[in-house]
């Protein structure tokens, strides 16, 4: 996502708007949430997306989606696009949307919390982000290199759904309206408000591990470029199949990627994060993304499954810079599935400290 897609006008409105959200004006003085579309599905725009009168690339574009925006999500469908492997597209109420170039969202506003719980760590608790997007406030001067740049370019920070954040502190303003303070565990350091109403408290429960008794437990990930998949083995047993997106292996330029493959190999899990920040690369060709959510460790001092929010095109095309990109449902499910098993408190577990033999995970090229 980056200002080069947006209309100038939009750009100049956008820029507008974000100074007064790293401004030191109070808190209280922002909007909150934003004012989306009333569907039971939604998807927002990743960057400039063109909407289509009948799901094939070849069709007229009857329309232009611009980084962040949200339309109605009515269904999927199959359709036609030459220059890509998956062919599946939206419907909504504008045309049809290439599938991949929309994350599959909902707006789903939650009630806050009245104190926060003790853990081991102080006052606290992870929260998942339930609406598109939400707007930030930071509380200093911007420390991460992504928030940098988005305040120098005159964007507004923003946390999308699905993403992971601990939330730290709350504040109710003179109008009764609750606001989450979140500071990331592992991040920068950088702290941000936002309204509490979107995020939504996630319970212990849902942590738990699951299929305990069996330590037989492996992942077999294949990179190859047709299929990117993803099985979970106990002992000769399928028990869950996923479509991911690994490592990349050429630039835009066709130039090869080493640092940036996804290792082929056998591995074991080492470290498991509930949420962690990620990133890496160089200015201009990086990236640096807060909040992501079941983050498994399984190779190198990065390489990792986890949740991915910035692209929905899994299962056909090479898309990371070296982790296995998976949907925040999958990457979930194989987190809480993997040996050794993670506690809500603290929310994160180094393989040499468990009790129990870690999963191995055999990436592979090739049926």
């Amino acid at each position: 996502m980056n200002g080069a897609n947006l209309p100038r006008r939009a750009f100049l409105k956008l820029s507008a708007l974000s100074l007064g959200y790293v401004s030191t004006a109070p808190l209280w003085k922002l909007s909150g949430l934003m004012d989306f579309p009333q569907s039971e599905r939604l998807g927002r725009a990743f960057t400039r997306t063109e909407v289509k009168s009948r799901p094939d690339y070849e069709a007229p574009t009857v329309e232009v989606l611009y980084d962040d925006a949200v339309v109605p999500w009515l269904r999927e469908v199959s359709g036609w696009h030459p220059y890509r492997y998956k062919q599946r597209w939206v419907e909504t109420p504008g045309g049809f949307v290439w599938a991949a170039g929309l994350q599959p969202v909902k707006n789903e506003l939650n009630e806050p919390v009245d104190h926060l719980p003790e853990t081991s760590l102080g006052e606290g608790m992870w929260v998942e982000v339930s609406v598109p997007y939400v707007e930030l406030s930071l509380e200093k001067k911007p420390i991460s290199p992504g928030y940098r740049e988005r305040v120098k370019a005159g964007l507004p920070l923003r946390f999308y759904y699905s993403q992971i954040l601990w939330v730290d502190k709350l504040k109710e303003d003179e109008d009764g309206k609750v606001w989450y303070r979140i500071k990331e565990r592992y991040g920068y350091g950088d702290i941000v408000w936002a309204d509490a109403r979107a995020f939504r408290h996630l319970r212990p429960r849902e942590v738990e591990p699951i299929n305990t008794g069996i330590e037989e437990k492996r992942i077999v990930v294949n990179v190859e470029e047709r299929y990117q998949t993803l099985s979970c083995f106990e002992g000769n047993s399928e028990v869950f199949f996923c479509r991911i997106a690994a490592g990349r292996k050429f630039d835009f330029e066709g130039r090869q990627l080493e640092s940036s493959s996804t290792p082929v190999g056998t591995h074991t899990i080492w470290r498991k994060l509930v949420s962690t920040h990620m990133s890496g690369g160089t200015t201009g060709g990086g990236y640096d993304l807060p909040g992501i959510g079941w983050t498994t460790l399984f190779s190198g001092t990065g390489v990792a499954v986890h949740s991915t929010f910035w692209h929905n095109n899994f299962g056909g095309e090479l898309m990371s810079h070296g982790c296995v990109n998976a949907s925040p449902e999958d990457a979930k499910w194989i987190f809480c599935w993997s040996n050794p098993p993670v506690l809500y408190d603290p929310g994160e577990i180094y393989s040499k400290d468990a009790e129990i033999t870690p999963t191995k995970v055999t990436v592979i090229e090739g049926k």
